[in-house]
């Protein structure tokens, strides 16, 4: 029975297209609904999905920064923590940044040195300068140096200044006096500056040579770094050594110029003329005055001259005592080098000695006295005080 109704072909309807098809998927039914070719359906999606791409790029870099600023905000307000270990974190200390300002590189000098034993001379010889540290705004210097001894330092001498250069050539000479015995005190200054025609001079840096560190018997020749410059060192005029004494029964006021050492050299040859004034005066005004006599070519001289003067008891609180040291010059003016003021107006080791010749009367007392600049000691002069020194008993029964 099947057999025949196979090869009749009854019974089995035969089969559709659609029903031999698979079933079409979303998209496709998707797709077919839209009214546009496969082409430009498929372009518009690619379009699509990079706006999306880039959307997206966008917003994360947008939450990094956000993150950032919040770091920042963090580290910022560590500062207001108490604590100094968060605060040091925070903010350096003054003196870390000072430091780096010092040790800031600043470029370096040649130079030769020659100390000459029998002339008592020594010869510096500028050659030149490397790396200088640019002062100019466009990257360069005007740079020159200066050349002086500690000992003298108002005597300074230069060298030509060379135009926007950082690496100047100078070889240039300078002699001065230096005796032997002042060698272990005297050091050689080399100040490097910037030139400015309108402004100061702004100073790029220093090198110091100390004689006494160093082999003098060969001449020297060396490099040597730029340090931070220092400050001027107050000019040394030398020492004077003074004996007072007071005898209260007959009013004398006995002092004695006893000697100088290590005075400043006022002449060329390295040499000064010294002299001695000895000056009183009373209430504020000029009284009575002496001087010593003229030692000649030297800085160590040897007076042991005494002066007396009328003084009463009543006088001695308000007299003044000026000792001062001058150089004679017979061309030229005198020149003053140093002054010192003792009395009941005198401060330190002045006041000292004024005071314990008060206090042992009779007896001389001789002592040291550092010469200091005339204006300073006249500046001191013309102050007004009504401090006085209590007198001793010893003094008022004597």
């Amino acid at each position: 029975m099947i057999l025949l109704l196979l090869r009749t072909g009854r019974g089995i309807p035969p089969l559709s297209k659609n029903e031999n098809a698979e079933p079409e998927s979303w998209i496709e039914s998707l797709l077919n609904k839209i009214p546009l070719p496969r082409w430009a359906i498929y372009a518009l999606a690619g379009v699509a999905l990079f706006l999306l791409l880039l959307i997206f790029i966008c917003c994360l870099c947008c939450c990094c920064k956000r993150k950032n600023k919040q770091k920042k905000k963090e580290k910022i307000n560590l500062g207001s923590v108490k604590g100094s270990v968060t605060t040091s974190l925070v903010q350096p200390d003054i003196e870390g940044l000072g430091g780096s300002a010092e040790n800031a590189y600043r470029g370096r000098l040649q130079y030769s040195l020659e100390y000459n034993f029998q002339r008592e001379e020594v010869t510096v010889v500028l050659k030149q300068a490397a790396a200088l540290k640019a002062m100019d705004s466009g990257g360069t210097s005007d740079p020159y140096v200066t050349v002086y001894l500690t000992n003298d330092s108002r005597k300074k001498n230069e060298t030509k200044v060379h135009r926007k250069t950082l690496n100047p050539v100078f070889n240039e000479a300078f002699t001065f006096k230096v005796l032997k015995s002042d060698v272990p005190d005297t050091a050689v200054v080399l100040q490097v500056f910037d030139f400015n025609r309108f402004s100061k001079h702004d100073v790029i840096g220093e090198v110091r040579l100390p004689l006494w560190e160093m082999d003098l018997h060969h001449i020297i020749e060396d490099w040597k770094e730029l340090s931070q410059a220092g400050k001027t060192e107050q000019e040394r005029l030398g020492e004077i050594c003074v004996s007072l004494r007071y005898v209260p029964s007959n009013g004398k006021l006995t002092v004695v110029i006893l000697e100088a050492k290590k005075l400043k050299k006022m002449d060329s040859d390295g040499f000064s003329d010294p002299y001695v004034k000895v000056q009183l005066a009373l209430n504020k005004k000029k009284w009575k005055r002496k001087r010593t006599g003229v030692k000649k070519n030297t800085l160590n001289p040897y007076f042991n001259e005494a002066f007396t003067f009328d003084v009463t008891l009543e006088q001695i609180q308000n007299v003044d005592l000026i000792i001062s040291v001058w150089d004679h010059d017979k061309v030229n003016k005198n020149e003053q080098i140093g002054k010192v003021h003792l009395g009941c107006r005198a401060s330190g080791n002045a006041l000292r000695h004024w005071s314990d010749m008060l206090a042992h009367p009779r007896r001389p007392m001789a002592q040291w006295h550092n010469l200091q600049p005339a204006e300073e000691v006249d500046k001191t002069l013309a102050l007004k005080s009504n401090f006085k020194i209590p007198l001793p008993q010893a003094l008022q029964h004597s």
